[in-house]
């Protein structure tokens, strides 16, 4: 058991986009599911199936690849750890590369990417930052 799952989960896509897989399985939880869901809305990902083996859930992230087989995401990198937590105020929400790439954040108005976060006009802790 990790004492941080989330982490986790981006660590092995890294791994995997690396490695040139198509897909990973990550284990299950409600946040995991939105990271996922965000992902695929913003185009990082082809998709995500949840699995069920018993009861083990998994996700499972097909990657995308460009058509010179370079991997659409080139940086995934985890902000807020549990050591240290990263909060930011509504007016406070950072830009990834002038808006090229995002961040996902989790507020009181749930699971969210950071434009939608400042359209919202709501802060909350920044998970992890996509490019």
């Amino acid at each position: 058991m990790t004492s941080d799952p989330i982490a986790d989960m981006l660590t092995r896509v890294r791994n995997a986009l690396k490695a040139r897989h198509t897909k990973v399985d990550v284990p299950a939880s409600k946040l995991k599911l939105e990271i996922a869901r965000i992902l695929k809305e913003e185009g990082y990902i082809l998709n995500y199936k949840l699995a069920e083996e018993g009861a083990k859930k998994t996700i499972k992230i097909y990657l995308k690849y460009t058509p010179g087989n370079d991997s659409v995401i080139s940086h995934l990198e985890r902000n807020s750890r549990p050591g240290c937590r990263m909060y930011v105020g509504s007016g406070e929400v950072p830009k990834v590369l002038g808006g090229l790439g995002i961040n996902i954040l989790t507020t009181p108005k749930g699971v969210m990417t950071g434009a939608s976060a400042r359209k919202a006009n709501v802060g909350g802790e920044v998970l992890c930052t996509v490019y």
